[in-house]
C-alpha cells in the first residue's frame, strides 16, 4: 500500500507532523538525495525518508555525523543533486566548516540544509539561534509556522537554491518539528533530472585566489535572492492600524492565534516574515512608515528587532520599536500565553486571563523526569562502575541516554560538552588533575566523533578508561542504523563496522569485551583496568532494551520478584535505581509489568527471584 506522503493526489488534504511535511516538500520539489545525522527534533524527516526510500525517488543515507552528512551532499549537489541534508541545531556546529566554504561555491543541484532548533532544551545541552549561521555563512533563511508552512517552503527552498546554485537554510523550531496540522498537497513531479556537472576549479576550489572571488560572487546572488524575497508571498501585511507587530518563525502562529481574541482583534497591523535572510529591507522599510510604534516578536536572540532598528535609523524614522525586555525574553520558547501579555504591555492594557494560563501553571501532576529504562543495560554498567570506583573516579559523559547516568543514585556524570567529548575533555581532566578518568560514549556517538578523541588520547600517551556502550542503535533519537549496528539489520544498503578492530586500529593495546547484565564478569573486568595505566577501552555489548524486543524479537520470559524483605532488597533498590521498583509503606515492591527481565537484581541481593512472566 502506497504511503499517505506519496500520493499524487493535488489538492487533498492530509494531517501531517511537521516533519513529514517537510518530507512531503522536498518531494513535491523533486528530491534527489538526502543526508542526515540524527537529532531531536529533526529525526522524524530522515526516519521518514528512511521508510519511504523503496519507492525509488532518491537516495537517502545516515552519516556518521552532520560535517560527513553535509560534505556528501555536498558533493551530490555539486554532480547536479536537488539535496536535503538534515540535523539539529548543535549539529550546525559539527557542520560549520564545510557550510561556509559550500556558501562560497555554491550548490549547482541546490541544497538545503534543514537546522531543527530547540528553543526550551526539550532535548539539547543549549538553545542556540541557529538564524546566526544564515548571517555568517550567507544563507537564505526560511522559517515556517505551520505545517503546511514546512510543506510549501521545503519545496521553495529547494527550488530557490537550485536557480541561484546557493544553499538555503529551512530553519525550524521543536513545536513546529512535531506539531500537526491539516496540509493541502501540490503537485507530484519525478526526481529533478540531474544538472550536468562542468569542470570549474576557479569555482569550486576555494585556494584563496578562488575563495576571495567567490565571496565576492556570494553577496552578488544574495543581492539577487534579497530583491526575490522582498516580493515573496512568505512575507506578507495585514492588519490595520498605527500599532504594529512583526513576527517570525513560529511566533507569527502564536500571534495570530491571540490577534483572534476580542480583545486584540484589528487592533495591530502585522508584517509576518517567513523568509528572514536576506534582511527584506524594502519590506519592512514600508511597513514601519505605516506604523508608528512596532513590536517585534521572535523567539531566543533579538536578530530581526536589531536589524529593524537598523533600518529604522537608516531611515531616519521616528517610529519606536519594542522587543526583547520584560514578557519577551531571550530564553526558552514562546507561547499564546507570552504573546498575549507582550501585547497588553505593548498597548498598556490589562492582560486578560484565560483559562489555559491558570492550567499550564499548576497542573498538579507528579513530575517525571528522563531516566533509563528498566533493564537499561548502561544502569547495570553504571553499578559495577560505582561498585569498584566508589567516590574515586571521574566521570566524563557524553550525548546519548546514557547521560542520564547523571540521576541519583547512579551519579555517574560530572562534566559534558558535546558530541564526542567525553573521551576529549577526560583525558584532558586526566593529564591536569591526576585523577581516575572515566569516560563514557555511545556507538553512535563514537563514530560520530569519538575516534579522532581516541586517537588523540593513544597519540598524546593519556592515562584515562573509555567505556563504549554499544547498544546496537542510535536509541536516543529513535534506533536510527549507524555503523555499528549488526550486518543482518542494515540489509544491502550498508555495511557493519566492527568497534573493536577500529579500537585496535586507533592504537589501543588495552581492550576488553563484557555483556554488563553479567556483572562479576563486569566488575572484574572493571577491577583489572582500574588496576592498569595508559588509555584502556572497555567495549560493553547488549542491545537496547527497547530495540531488542521491538526490532529484534529477543522477548524475555521471566521476572523479578521480592522473596524476602530486608535491608538488603532495600539497598538494591536504593543503589540501582530501577524504575521497575517501588515502595509502599516499608516494603520493596517490583513492578512486573515494567520489570524487562534482566535480571540484574538477582545477583544483587538473593533475596530477589526469578519467576515466569504470566501470559
Amino acid at each position: 500500500m502506497k504511503h499517505p506522503i506519496l500520493a499524487d493526489n493535488p489538492g487533498d488534504r492530509q494531517l501531517l507532523l511537521g516533519n513529514e511535511a517537510i518530507v512531503r516538500g522536498a518531494l513535491e520539489a523533486g528530491i534527489n538525495m538526502v543526508t542526515c545525522y540524527p537529532g531531536t527534533p529533526s529525526s522524524e524527516v530522515p526516519d521518514t525518508f528512511y521508510r519511504l526510500r523503496a519507492c525509488g525517488r532518491y537516495r537517502m543515507e545516515y552519516s556518521t555525523n552532520e560535517k560527513v552528512a553535509l560534505e556528501v551532499g555536498a558533493g551530490a549537489s555539486l554532480a547536479g543533486a536537488m539535496t536535503l541534508v538534515t540535523m539539529k541545531h548543535v549539529g550546525v556546529n559539527v557542520a560549520a566548516d564545510p557550510l561556509f566554504t559550500l556558501s562560497y561555491t555554491g550548490s549547482p543541484g541546490g541544497l538545503v540544509l534543514l537546522s531543527a532548533d530547540d528553543p526550551g532544551c526539550h532535548s539539547s545541552q543549549d538553545e542556540q539561534d541557529n538564524r546566526y549561521y544564515a548571517r555568517m555563512a550567507g544563507l537564505p533563511c526560511f522559517e515556517p509556522a505551520s505545517a503546511q508552512e514546512a510543506k510549501d517552503m521545503t519545496r521553495d527552498a529547494l527550488l530557490l537554491s537550485r536557480k541561484y546554485e546557493q544553499p538555503v537554510l529551512l530553519r525550524t523550531t521543536t513545536r513546529l518539528n512535531h506539531l500537526r496540522g491539516s496540509v493541502v498537497l501540490g503537485e507530484l513531479p519525478g526526481p529533478a533530472p540531474l544538472k550536468e556537472f562542468k569542470r570549474d576549479p576557479m569555482r569550486f576550489v576555494p585556494v584563496p585566489m578562488v575563495a576571495r572571488r567567490r565571496h565576492a560572487a556570494m553577496l552578488e546572488n544574495l543581492q539577487k535572492i534579497q530583491a526575490e524575497i522582498e516580493l515573496s508571498a512568505w512575507n506578507r501585511v495585514w492588519g490595520e492600524g498605527k500599532v504594529g507587530v512583526i513576527a517570525s518563525g513560529i511566533s507569527r502562529a502564536y500571534l495570530r492565534d491571540v490577534l483572534l481574541e476580542p480583545e486584540f482583534e484589528n487592533r495591530f497591523k502585522v508584517l509576518e516574515l517567513g523568509v528572514t535572510w536576506p534582511f527584506p529591507a524594502a519590506t519592512v522599510g514600508e511597513f514601519l512608515r505605516s506604523v508608528e510604534r512596532v513590536l517585534i516578536v521572535e523567539e531566543l536572540e533579538p536578530l530581526l528587532e536589531e536589524q529593524v532598528r537598523i533600518l529604522a535609523q537608516r531611515l531616519g524614522l521616528g517610529v519606536e520599536v519594542v522587543g526583547k525586555g520584560g514578557v519577551l525574553t531571550r530564553l526558552g520558547e514562546y507561547s499564546t500565553t507570552i504573546v498575549r501579555r507582550a501585547l497588553a504591555e505593548f498597548l498598556g492594557s490589562e492582560c486578560p486571563e484565560r483559562e489555559e494560563d491558570s492550567a499550564s501553571a499548576a497542573p498538579n501532576l507528579p513530575g517525571r523526569p528522563p531516566i533509563l529504562c528498566a533493564g537499561c543495560a548502561h544502569r547495570a554498567l553504571y553499578y559495577a562502575v560505582n561498585r569498584v570506583f566508589g567516590k574515586e573516579a571521574i566521570h566524563s559523559s557524553d550525548i546519548g541516554c546514557y547521560t542520564l547516568g547523571i540521576a541519583s543514585p547512579l551519579n555517574n556524570a560530572d562534566f559534558l560538552y558535546c558530541m564526542g567529548s567525553s573521551i576529549s575533555a577526560g583525558s584532558g581532566f586526566s593529564a591536569a588533575s591526576g585523577r581516575t578518568t572515566i569516560g563514557y560514549i555511545g556507538d553512535s556517538t563514537f563514530f560520530h566523533s569519538g575516534i579522532t578523541g581516541l586517537v588523540n588520547a593513544v597519540f598524546n600517551k593519556h592515562d584515562i578508561i573509555l567505556i563504549i556502550l554499544d547498544n546496537g542503535t542510535t536509541a536516543m533519537t529513535g534506533h536510527q542504523p549507524n555503523p555499528g549496528v549488526a550486518g543482518e539489520l542494515l540489509g544491502d544498503t550498508s555495511v557493519h563496522i566492527d568497534i573493536a578492530k577500529v579500537v585496535e586500529g586507533c592504537g589501543v593495546t588495552q581492550w576488553a569485551k563484557v555483556r554488563p547484565y553479567n556483572l562479576k564478569a563486569t566488575m572484574r573486568t572493571l577491577e583489572e583496568m582500574k588496576a592498569m595505566q595508559g588509555v584502556r577501552v572497555l567495549i560493553v555489548e547488549e542491545p537496547c532494551v527497547l530495540f531488542a524486543r521491538r526490532t529484534l524479537k529477543q522477548v524475555r520470559t521471566q521476572r523479578a520478584y521480592i522473596h524476602e524483605q530486608g535491608q538488603e532488597v532495600v539497598a538494591c533498590h536504593e543503589t540501582l535505581g530501577c524504575p521497575a521498583f517501588g515502595k509502599q509503606a516499608d516494603e520493596v515492591f517490583i513492578d512486573p509489568e515494567m520489570c524487562a527481565g534482566c535480571m540484574v537484581c538477582l545477583q544483587i541481593t538473593p533475596k530477589i527471584k526469578a519467576r515466569k512472566k504470566e501470559a
